[in-house]
């Protein structure tokens, strides 16, 4: 397969920027909320299958291929035309109301200590997961619902020729929970410290052939990984820096390394307030983080000014912003953000995704500000950072 000339200019820009030099223009791309897509495509008056990532050329696209621990197609508890509840490859009860964004977990299977410890994963290895459809919770069950999901690799190959394309991966808390539950995970830390460390151990062993299988069934068409990671909420972890440092993150160091050993950049997203480990990201040589949430206390340009460029940001547009502010106020909240891309390091997101209260027209302004302002040499006028150049 070959890439067009302007998809190979997107992997050069992204590269580019990963590596803290000065692309052509300063990257852009996002995470979108099916709900948004809906009205983003009323309020331009588009036509109904309008894809905006084609629409805007954006820079780079996430894919998702089966991380279930076991492969097996989702079993239907209880299906009608409000809702649909699932038994997934998790050992996971999962609630989809088609009316509401986000699916409900409602139970577990794996619900003791003693479960957990003789839990067993399938092959990471095993053809299914990236070259058959059928269930997958993670791109299965989000804000939209499929039982059958679509060859990973299929995803890939039509996205080859036109955009930058990332594969992903869940690190071992994201992995955990979703076996065990966010409650037991942080109650089970308190009860069985070393116990539940060994688990996170063989999740983490798990996950790392995961990340070499998908790199290997993908034959050269990865531009970079994401490394799924939320391990913090508004003001702090869920757990200590010290737990996470000797369980969760030696696996992610691995995962990173393999990356690299094959010249794929990282980027890491992770939600919530993680200031206290954020060295820790820079220590085991994760590219870029994403989303650097500014509901959570964090600001690209005050981590510019903290950490230099030692890492790359990929996020931090206040959404809240996007949706309530006028031109002028959007115009100061991109253009500043903007000095965050002097000597490169910068790809423009929200510090999230996009919602629904987002207006099309509003976004719309903000990607036309980025390509306008965002082209090398920087010109930010008024809105101009002098110490971070």
């Amino acid at each position: 397969m070959r890439r067009t000339d302007k998809c190979a200019a997107k992997v050069e820009r992204m590269n580019k920027a990963l590596r803290h030099e000065e692309p052509d223009r300063v990257p852009i791309s996002d995470f979108f909320w099916s709900s948004f897509v809906e009205r983003w495509r009323r309020d331009l008056g588009l036509p109904a299958d309008t894809d905006i990532y084609r629409y805007y050329d954006l820079d780079w696209i996430v894919t998702t291929p089966n991380m279930d621990p076991h492969i097996k197609p989702f079993e239907i508890l209880k299906e009608d035309d409000q809702e649909v509840v699932v038994r997934t490859g998790f050992e996971a009860v999962v609630r989809k109301k088609f009316s509401q964004p986000m699916p409900a977990f409602l139970e577990f299977d794996t619900d003791t200590i003693e479960k957990l410890r003789v839990f067993e994963f399938d092959d990471p290895w095993d053809d299914r997961r990236y070259f058959s459809g059928g269930g997958n919770q993670l791109a299965g069950i989000g804000d939209g619902f499929d039982r059958n999901v679509a060859p990973w690799i299929d995803a890939v190959k039509s996205l080859y020729p036109d955009f930058c394309v990332y594969g992903s991966v869940c690190e071992g808390q994201e992995t955990l929970w979703r076996i065990i539950g966010s409650e037991n995970v942080m109650l089970w830390i308190g009860l069985y410290p070393d116990e539940l460390g060994r688990c996170v151990e063989r999740v983490n062993e798990f996950i790392l052939e995961g990340v070499k299988a998908q790199i290997k069934a993908a034959d050269g068409l990865l531009a970079g990984m994401v490394i799924w990671g939320d391990v913090a909420y508004k003001k702090d972890l869920f757990f200590s820096p010290e737990y996470w440092r000797k369980y969760f993150k030696p696996g992610v160091k691995q995962m990173v390394d393999v990356c690299h050993d094959h010249g794929l950049p990282v980027i890491y997203h992770g939600c919530g307030n993680v200031t206290r480990i954020f060295e820790d990201f820079i220590e085991i040589g994760v590219d870029a983080y994403n989303p650097l949430e500014v509901k959570a206390g964090l600001d690209a340009v005050d981590l510019r000014r903290k950490y230099g460029h030692g890492i790359a940001f990929c996020g931090n547009m206040d959404v809240v912003t996007w949706a309530r502010g006028n031109e002028e106020e959007l115009k100061r909240a991109v253009l500043t953000k903007l000095n965050v891309a002097k000597g490169g390091g910068y790809i423009f997101q929200s510090d999230h995704s996009l919602p629904s209260d987002v207006s099309g027209e509003n976004y719309d302004y903000v990607v036309n500000l980025v390509r306008e302002h965002g082209k090398y040499p920087l010109q930010l006028g008024e809105y101009d950072i002098p110490d971070l150049g």
